[in-house]
Parts: structure tokens; sequence; C-alpha cells
């Protein structure tokens, strides 16, 4: 596997990637960016993966027909406004934005994706579309101050920009990849409110671009939950521009192996930013499901816990209501035996075994609150049934959260 190091950047990172961020004024009143573009100096192998939501935002349905093409050379993002549920005129809209960035670019329109955040219901402001792309064609450079820009200009109730950067080896060839994403309400598995855009130097076909991110997706953005609302706009794609120079990756070998890995660390890193910035909350909660007869038992037990309403709520209490976690296992629709589940919960300040055998130990109160308190906290449930795992990510629920939603629109 290849040995993946960290570096400071994001989107403009690997060669042949800019990007820029502005202000267009879509967003009426506010002074912050709005409008995001990332450019390749060439064509680039495209793969997406979007919302299982059966309301699909006009953006989504655009990139859909890209990603089918298999070949994309831009990215144009407005936040704001969601461009979904906006019909026929929502779509023309969309195809505008891709016209209008291929046009400024020099680039195929067919190659440009397209993708919109904020408010659902209304159409885009087109002059300010327009007046954002015109502005963006100008700005894109492949600095770091292009790639934080842009982060930032796709936010919306994010408290943060969210980036990541990482080198590789692939055929002896150092490679980079970097991404952006957004996301903090509406966020729920198989994806939310939330956008992600992976660029990559690596030279790998299409099909199996295609392939690794749906396989990565499924452990990663797919076990995300934030509110336990599926979006009508989430994408995640990845842009791979071959310009490493790397023999390029053209069967499921090694080097398709290790450049996987590098995708699954890049997309687990960023989902699980989404979830420690969730609307309103105040720490990252990671569920752990062990000792599993198989993957889909793990996955859906980790599923059912993370989205407890009645656990977010213990986890921002700091209660040890390990009880709720057990009664969310036991309606998840996973078949396991009661009376052979550990419950532990653990932090920086220590682990703690709450439930053994499916009955409480002799825990210490105030040991567990303790151990509930840091911003990062992890319950475990080992089910002594088999040697399958898997991990879920979400956040505590809490008084914000609510009113973070209730003026949405204001």
């Amino acid at each position: 596997m290849a040995t993946i190091k960290n570096i400071d950047g994001g989107v403009t990172a690997p060669k042949g990637f800019k990007a820029a961020g502005t202000r267009a004024g879509i967003r009426e009143g506010k002074t912050n960016k709005d409008m995001a573009m990332i450019y390749s100096e060439v064509p680039a192998a495209a793969a997406g993966t979007f919302t299982l939501n059966v309301v699909k935002a006009a953006p989504v349905l655009w990139d859909k027909k890209v990603v089918e093409g298999g070949v994309a050379q831009a990215v144009v993002v407005n936040s704001g406004i969601a461009n979904a549920c906006t019909g026929d005129e929502g779509y023309e809209d969309a195809k505008q934005m891709a016209k209008l960035t291929g046009e400024a670019l020099n680039v195929n329109p067919d190659h440009v994706l397209v993708a919109s955040t904020g408010v659902i219901g209304f159409t885009l402001p087109m002059d300010a579309v327009a007046h954002g792309i015109d502005l963006l064609k100008d700005m894109i450079t492949d600095t770091r101050e292009s790639a934080i820009d842009a982060a930032t200009a796709i936010m919306t109730t994010d408290t943060h920009k969210k980036e990541y950067a990482v080198e590789f080896e692939i055929d002896g060839k150092v490679c980079t990849m970097g991404a952006m994403c957004k996301g903090s309400g509406m966020i729920h598995p198989n994806m939310g409110t939330m956008l992600g855009f992976i660029t990559t130097d690596v030279d790998i076909d299409q099909p199996l671009l295609q392939k690794a991110l749906k396989e990565v997706i499924e452990d990663t953005f797919n076990m995300v939950s934030v509110d336990g609302d599926t979006s009508t706009n989430d994408t995640v794609v990845v842009l791979a521009n071959g310009m490493a120079g790397n023999k390029k990756i053209a069967s499921m070998d090694a080097d398709f192996e290790a450049f996987k890995a590098v995708l699954k660390e890049v997309n687990t890193y960023l989902a699980k930013q989404i979830a420690q910035d969730g609307e309103g909350a105040t720490r990252l909660f990671q569920v752990d499901v062990v000792g599993a007869p198989d993957k889909q038992t793990a996955k859906v037990l980790a599923k059912s816990i993370v989205t407890s309403n009645l656990t977010k709520c213990a986890v921002y209490g700091k209660d040890a209501n390990w009880g709720r976690i057990l009664c969310a296992m036991g309606y998840s629709g996973a078949q396991f035996d009661p009376y052979k589940v550990d419950i532990t919960i653990s932090s920086e300040k220590g682990e703690i075994k709450l439930v053994e055998n499916g009955k409480a130990t002799a825990f210490d109160e105030e040991i567990a609150t303790e151990i509930l308190s840091p911003e990062v906290v992890i319950a475990k449930a080992d089910i002594k049934s088999g040697e399958e795992k898997a991990t879920a990510w979400g956040c505590d629920l809490t008084y914000d959260y609510v009113k973070i939603n209730a003026d949405y629109r204001s």
C-alpha cells in the first residue's frame, strides 16, 4: 500500500489544478464569498456519486450526464441557493452555468461540472452567477490561497472550511490528491447537503476511478449522519488529470489498490470533518460496531446508533445512558443476541465499559461523564458474533441545531 503523507493544501495541491473563490452577490445582505471554481489544465477523468433522494437538484441531474461522459475539466459552484425544486428553468440555469464557465475557460461545456448549495425552491440570480464566473476566470491560480478561497466560498452553515491534501507514490512517481468539501446540516447516510470535490494528478482509467469512488463512499460519506435528512444536492466528484506521469492504472492491480486506499483516507477525513461540524454540534460522535457476522450487519447497527436522536442528546448532555444505544441497535433491523453485547465509551479522557453481556456494569457515573466531555467521543458495541466491523460518524444534538434551522432562510 502507498505511504500517505499529509501536506498543507487543498484542491490546488495536485499538478495542473487551479481554483478561485469570490463574492458574486448570490447571497443578499451578506459579504462572504459565494462562488468557487476549479480548473484542470488538461481534460481529466471524472467520477461522481450523488444523492439517492428522489428529488434531485438541477445540478445533480446535469452532473450525472457529465460523469456518464467520463471527462471533466472544470467545476463551478455557488452557495446560498440550492437550485433544487426549480423545474425546467432550474435545469436550464445549471446548463447555462456550465456554458458560461466553458466559454470563460475555453472548455467544452459538457466537461463542466456544476454544483449549488443553500435554500431549496429558489431559482438562481443568473446575472449574479454570470458576474461571478467573469470574476473567477481572472482569479484562478494554483496557489494555496486560491484553494482556501474556493473552500471558503462553498460554505453555508459550516463553521469552518474543510480541506485536505496528501502525497503518495504510484509507479515510482510522486502523486498528490487534494480535496475540499462543505456540509453541516441535512446530512444523513447516503450523503446529504454535502458537496465534495477531489482532485488528483494520478493517471487512471475512468471506469476504475468510478469503481474506486463508489466502493470508498460506502465506508466514508455513506456512514455519516448529522440530522437524519438526506438532501437533494449532495455530490462527490473526483477529477484525475494524469499529470503526475505515472503509468496509467488500467487494471485492478496493486497500484489500483494503493490509489483506492489514498482515496479512502481522504474521504474518511472529510466525512469526519462534516460530522464534527454538524449544525450546532459540540462534539464528534463516532460509533464502532465490532464482532459482527457480516459487514452489512455491522453497518446497519452503527448507522442506527449514530442516527438515534435520544443517543445524540445523551452525548450532548454527557450522560452515559447506554440503554439508548442498545435500544437503537434493537430497532435497527439487524439480528444479534442482546445478551452478548458489550458497550464501551472512550475519548482522550480514557475508556470505560458500560455494558457487559447485555447488562450494566458497576461503572462510575462521574468518570463516564468526564469521558463524554471532550470534542471526540467514541462508542463501541461488540456483538461477539464474528469478525466484521463498521464505523459511523455523527454528532450530538443541541439546542443550537434547532435555532439554526428555525431561521435558516432569514
